[in-house]
């Protein structure tokens, strides 16, 4: 048999897809075969050329155990998976290199008509979890946006038929060993823990997160093995504002959860410049705008870092936040840690703001907010510095080291002389 190279099936299926309507079903038929007859090759093909050696997220049909059914699941024709499922010669739970079953890929890629002939197979086990990924078809379709397929997996058909005596329930157990498999667990946990919810979260896919969490017995609080984040947190960090006042607005969801090392959905929004989401968070009255994360930085911390002006004009105009608290890591304060990354309208605004000292060092290396600028040469903030009477010059850190000797020692031309004028400005 002839064997076709990637570019050479990809531009016939393309071709063939394009003029589907002008052909009769005879002639469809015939080239669908040839696809199926190909996808071995196909698959052989890929693999060589892009020299995989570790799992592709997402995977790539892998060619060992791809059947026929696997192939048409893939692409998603529907006339014929309904032909392949009733002749009942190919396994609907089969799995292939990757232990991605049909199901999984039709799911994956929202072939919805696909998954609800195969959902319809007295056989079909619709809870199956790939190798790769520890993921559940429902899983795969929460992720990658495919509400209407979302939609199949959590009919009530599919529910939970017990819960007595265990997460599942002995009658769960029994309905396993008389019809098999048949229900969904919205809350199945794949790879580094996570759920359906938070794949959907993550990528603010705010259909698919209503429907999960209009669904009894989904949990919208687990966080993942990874670095503990829960479904909040993620949309939190991406900015999905939408899924963040979905999930706010479901009482059992819990705001204030922190990650490992980024800490609470407020610090991950603040970290990465979502001011809308700060803003709803910072409502609410369960929300502790001071929490700090593993790494011992609070929310206001975590914008001085990454530079975010406007949120950090927001947590400051909160009575109960001090900007003159030190950070648990490396005992700085916010203005030395704006300082220290060359934020100047940062640093220009702590220094207008009322009861900040631009003077404290920090209680690890005794370095003052002078200190580190002049050591990383940013000379906008050294200038915004010098420009402060209660700021000294000669400061030295538990080495010894002064600014100058700091700025000198780096090349920093610039921040030297900046200090060397204000030392002069001093002795005369």
């Amino acid at each position: 048999m002839k064997s076709f190279s990637v570019r050479e099936i990809c531009v016939y299926i393309e071709r063939c897809w394009q003029h589907r309507k002008n052909k009769d079903r005879k002639t469809l038929y015939s080239h669908i075969l040839i696809i199926i007859i190909s996808a071995k090759s196909l698959w052989e093909s890929i693999w060589g050329e892009l020299n995989i050696r570790e799992p592709l997220w997402p995977p790539i049909p892998d060619h060992d155990g791809f059947s026929a059914l696997h192939c048409i699941s893939y692409f998603g024709i529907a006339e014929v998976a309904d032909t392949l499922i009733k002749m009942d010669r190919w396994g609907v739970n089969q799995q292939d290199g990757a232990g991605m079953t049909p199901l999984i890929w039709a799911a994956s890629l929202g072939h919805e008509e696909v998954v609800r002939l195969l959902l319809g197979n007295k056989h079909i086990r619709p809870d199956r979890r790939d190798s790769d990924f520890c993921r559940t078809a429902l899983s795969w379709a929460a992720g990658n946006g495919h509400k209407g397929v979302v939609r199949l997996f959590l009919r009530p058909r599919f529910s939970n038929p017990g819960s007595i005596g265990g997460r599942w329930g002995k009658v769960a157990r029994v309905v396993d060993v008389l019809f098999g498999e048949r229900y969904v667990d919205p809350d199945s946990l794949g790879i580094y823990y996570r759920t359906p919810l938070s794949w959907a979260a993550e990528s603010g896919h705010g259909g698919i997160v209503r429907l999960l969490l209009e669904r009894e017995g989904v949990n919208p609080n687990i966080p993942d093995m990874k670095d503990g984040r829960t479904p909040l947190s993620f949309a939190a960090k991406n900015g999905h504002e939408g899924t963040v006042r979905l999930l706010l607005g479901r009482k059992n969801v819990y705001p204030d959860i922190p990650s490992r090392y980024e800490g609470t959905p407020l610090s991950l929004a603040a970290k990465n410049g979502h001011r809308g989401i700060v803003k709803l968070l910072l409502g609410r009255k369960d929300v502790n705008p001071n929490s700090s994360s593993g790494s011992g930085q609070t929310p206001l911390f975590w914008a001085a870092w990454s530079g975010h002006h406007a949120i950090i004009e927001l947590l400051l105009g909160r009575e109960d936040v001090d900007p003159n608290t030190l950070s648990k890591m490396h005992g700085q304060t916010l203005l030395t840690r704006a300082a220290e990354n060359g934020h100047v309208g940062i640093v220009k605004l702590l220094l207008g703001w009322r009861g900040v000292n631009p003077d404290i060092p920090d209680t690890y290396y005794g370095r003052t907010p002078l200190s580190l600028p002049a050591e990383n040469g940013h000379v906008g903030v050294v200038k915004l510095l010098l420009g402060r009477e209660d700021v000294n010059p000669d400061s030295s850190n538990e080495c010894g080291e002064t600014p100058l000797i700091l700025a000198a020692r780096n090349g920093h031309c610039g921040v030297a002389e900046q200090l060397r004028s204000r030392k002069s400005r001093r002795t005369h």
